[in-house]
């Protein structure tokens, strides 16, 4: 007996490739022994994504959307789509197409082996990519797993299929600023990881800028692991030792009247450990601050409309 199977798309600035990617599921799904639904999420968009969706669930009534009161970012965009979603297993991906379609087939025959998580990371040979892309991603990757309790492949990516019960696992968590590539990580089970080429985009920008990923990575860092903390605790007293190893040649130079110079080295120092305590912080504050977030519980979004 055929299971539904639950597509979630955020869509952001995507009105090129709305009808394209909804008619690429639709063409896998045809005579599949598996039954499918479409849940689009407007995250705000600028352009006529919203009017798009809209005449698209007129068209295939397998079609059902979200439209979000203003742009509340990818993860909490895909929570949207998690929480309206009653498929037997929930398969995440973008609206650009760079996650191919046909791997949605590969999959479910995971998921029916009896894998409750099928996530997907990209390949090393990435033709689409260049070489400073490249060399960001692994950054990001290496910076998460060793400044968190995670361990994410480099290069993985929001495009995974999760079993029901992961899903309600998922949408009992509140946390602010939901981070799903850890998250789901995270939340364990049994889990498959297969790797993909990616396409190169159908149209439009994309949404990850350098300094989208530097905020990211943050993000991912700080969610998982207070390690950072400690980090700046250990720095704390190994700068503290060094400088009590510094206090016999200032004693020894008063002692013996020689001139302790070097009022460039003396201002080089100061701005050093300047920089390292506000650096520091910062790293406290930024904790502090999604305590702060997470206390006032607002909603990770708002709904303006939806057909689901």
């Amino acid at each position: 007996m055929g299971r539904l199977i639950s597509i979630v798309i955020p869509v952001y600035n995507e009105s090129e490739n709305l009808i394209k990617v909804t008619r690429r599921i639709d063409e896998l799904f045809t005579n599949h022994r598996h039954d499918y639904e479409i849940m689009l999420i407007d995250d705000g968009s600028a352009d006529n994504s919203a009017e798009i969706i809209k005449d698209l669930t007129h068209q295939n009534p397998k079609i059902k959307y979200i439209l979000l009161s203003r742009n509340f970012g990818k993860d909490n965009a895909i929570s949207a789509g998690l929480f309206k979603t009653i498929g037997d297993a929930v398969i995440t991906m973008d609206a650009d197409l760079q996650h191919p379609p046909e791997m949605i087939l590969e999959m479910i025959d995971q998921w029916e082996e009896g894998n409750e998580v099928v996530y997907t990371y990209r390949a090393e040979k990435n033709e689409h990519s260049s070489s400073f892309n490249r060399m960001t991603s692994g950054l990001f990757y290496t910076m998460i797993n060793n400044l968190s309790d995670l361990n994410l492949e480099n290069g993985i990516s929001d495009y995974r299929l999760m079993d029901r019960k992961v899903v309600d696992i998922l949408n009992r968590l509140s946390e602010d600023e939901p981070f799903f590539r850890g998250l789901v990580k995270w939340v364990g089970f049994k889990q498959k990881g297969i790797p993909y080429l990616p396409n190169p985009r159908l149209s439009g920008q994309t949404k990850y800028s350098t300094k989208s990923l530097a905020k990211l990575a943050i993000r991912g860092i700080t969610s998982f692991s207070t390690r950072p903390l400690y980090l700046a605790a250990y720095l704390g007293f190994t700068f503290s030792l060094l400088s009590i190893l510094y206090l016999p040649y200032i004693m020894y130079s008063l002692w013996f009247g020689h001139p302790i110079s070097g009022w460039a080295s003396v201002i080089a120092t100061i701005a050093f450990f300047g920089g390292l305590q506000l650096m520091i912080l910062g790293l406290i504050g930024i904790y502090l601050g999604k305590l702060f977030m997470q206390s006032k519980q607002r909603p990770h979004y708002i709904i303006k409309e939806s057909n689901s």
